[in-house]
């Protein structure tokens, strides 16, 4: 079973800006464009069985649209560095969404996340980078911010064996519910004439 994971996608104008970032850090390996994602929930190797079950219950799910922006950039490893990344704002409706998918996660036996969930987009896994290389790099991308884009889906995504970074394979897509007014409810529901 390949191992899998849920995640929003990155759209093409904000991942063509991610692409920028890419160069300029020794030791580091660059992710492809086409496989840049938010990570919701690492799943990881289950049995068919346990897939089928997480695919019917994240099918369930009944979360509205939302706006994401992403934002900065950083590093995981502090001593010695290890990823950078682009930052992601901090939507309500995306935490929530996560923390459901997390229940679900739970709910059909599956141990908890120990990470914290921190939402980002992986632009490099690191090799031997050094500490002072990373720092300049990431002073020089502080200021990198992308338009806004609305958030319709999400993702179940399996990774083949492979160090990371893709190949990522979309297993299944989950619709997130289109935001209405109340004005588009009245229209739809025009209230009775009182001639």
């Amino acid at each position: 079973m390949p191992r899998l994971f849920t995640a929003l996608e990155i759209p093409r104008n904000a991942a063509m800006s991610l692409s920028l970032l890419r160069g300029g850090l020794p030791g580091a390996r660059w992710i492809d464009v086409e496989n840049y994602h938010i990570t919701l929930r690492f799943i990881g190797d289950v049995d068919w069985r346990t897939a089928d079950e997480i695919i019917d219950r994240l099918d369930r799910i009944e979360r509205p649209e939302f706006q994401l922006q992403l934002s900065g950039t950083g590093a995981f490893g502090s001593k010695k560095p290890h990823s950078v990344w682009a930052g992601v704002s901090m939507a309500s409706e995306m935490f929530a969404l996560q923390a459901e998918i997390e229940r679900i996660c739970q709910r059909i036996g599956l141990p908890s996340d120990p990470r914290k969930f921190t939402p980002h987009v992986t632009l490099a896994r690191l090799r031997s980078s050094r500490v002072e290389d990373v720092v300049e790099y990431l002073s020089g991308r502080g200021n990198f911010v992308t338009a806004p884009f609305t958030v319709s889906r999400f993702v179940l995504l399996s990774s083949r064996d492979s160090v990371g970074g893709g190949p990522y394979l979309t297993e299944e897509v989950f619709s997130l519910h289109e935001e209405r007014s109340n004005l588009a409810s009245n229209e739809e529901h025009p209230a009775s004439s009182v001639w």
